[in-house]
């Protein structure tokens, strides 16, 4: 199989709601898209060996490796890592720690997938927790927000070291050249705030940092595009997902209600069509899908579970392009940056908080 010259990329197959059918479905949109992708497909070879037959483009640039188990949505992350070393998602992990591939992709449960991530991978020297980003769209374009769930409760350098990751995520995903960087707070006012996360405002106006700091920023700062890179810890950044997720299902079930409510309603749906057509895809949260475990020594992106195989394709997509942009070289490039030095093996902290337990970012 001439895989070389290829970005490999390990797809655990048997997560998300539509399991190997989406996945494979998926990789064969993202190779029409990135023709240097080549997959390991992990998981139930009885039931993905067809389906990637049906792809003619996927022949040659795809492996298929067994995978006996499948890591279930309500497992906790501790049982996970016990009970889930078969698992398609703990192989596909391993496939990347091995150096079989580049990055590893799946639409399983978020926090067995951190905590085996977190574990196989482990985190890079100088972060002390990986955090998880995703993209927002804003009135402008997008934002990346970050933690989207992984720390329910940051200290003033993890707020630091997520600005920093953050803004090279932006830079490598956007193309932004200079991303600005805001906090997310109650209020804009200096005064105002938790003190990690004035205590952060600080160090990220006082240390060189790649991109811009802003200052403050508040939650209406986020869809109106005010930053490039919005930071918070993972309880908030996790309810500001699910907030941003629900209030476009409301508008998407507001708008359709309205046009059916009369005749001369539907009428003007029909000559609105075509303008509803661009809303549908500047706000479809497929374009979106592609959350990056930031801070491990390797490339983690995170599904929607709920996703179709478009979404699952822009997941891939994100995988590859920070693989192919040299994301992590450019974290640690920064990281000796920001401490003048080498980055230290651990920055001294409080002790580990938990992982979110059942969160699907």
């Amino acid at each position: 199989m001439p895989m070389s010259n290829k970005t490999i990329i390990a797809l655990d197959a048997m997560g998300g709601d539509g399991g190997p059918e989406v996945v494979v479905a998926g990789a064969a949109l993202a190779r029409e898209r990135y023709p240097k992708i080549a997959y390991i497909f992990v998981g139930d070879e009885a039931r993905i060996k067809p389906l990637v037959a049906r792809y003619p483009l996927l022949k040659d640039i795809s492996e298929i490796r067994h995978a006996p188990d499948i890591v279930p949505n309500d497992l906790k992350p501790s049982l996970a890592l016990r009970q889930g070393r078969a698992s398609s998602m703990r192989l596909a992990i391993n496939a990347v720690a091995k150096g079989d591939a580049a990055s590893v992709v799946s639409s399983g449960n978020t926090g067995a997938l951190m905590a085996m991530a977190k574990f196989v991978l482990k985190t890079m020297p100088g972060i002390d927790r990986p955090a998880i980003a995703g993209l927002f769209p804003t009135q402008i374009a997008e934002c990346v927000v970050l933690d989207l769930g992984a720390n329910l409760e940051c200290d003033a350098e993890n707020l630091v070291q997520f600005a920093m990751m953050g803004a090279i995520f932006c830079h490598t995903v956007l193309g932004i050249q200079d991303p600005t960087i805001g906090l997310l707070n109650i209020g804009v006012e200096e005064m105002k705030g938790h003190d990690e996360v004035r205590t952060a405002a600080g160090i990220l106006r006082e240390r060189p940092i790649f991109g811009s700091f802003k200052g403050f920023i508040e939650g209406n700062d986020i869809t109106a595009g005010t930053v490039d890179v919005i930071v918070t810890d993972g309880f908030s950044g996790n309810i500001a997902l699910k907030t941003a997720e629900g209030t476009a299902k409301l508008i998407s079930h507001f708008l359709i209600q309205t046009f059916k409510s009369s005749l001369f309603a539907r009428l003007g749906y029909c000559l609105a069509r075509g303008a509803l057509r661009k809303l549908k895809v500047r706000v479809d949260p497929r374009r979106y899908n592609g959350a990056m475990f930031l801070g491990l020594q390797g490339v983690c992106v995170k599904s929607h579970g709920g996703t179709d195989h478009e979404g699952f394709a822009s997941a891939i997509g994100v995988a590859f392009d920070l693989v192919d942009r040299g994301f992590n070289h450019r974290i640690r490039d920064e990281l000796a940056l920001h401490y003048g030095v080498e980055p230290p093996a651990k920055l001294e902290g409080p002790e580990e908080k938990p992982l979110l337990e059942n969160g699907d970012a």
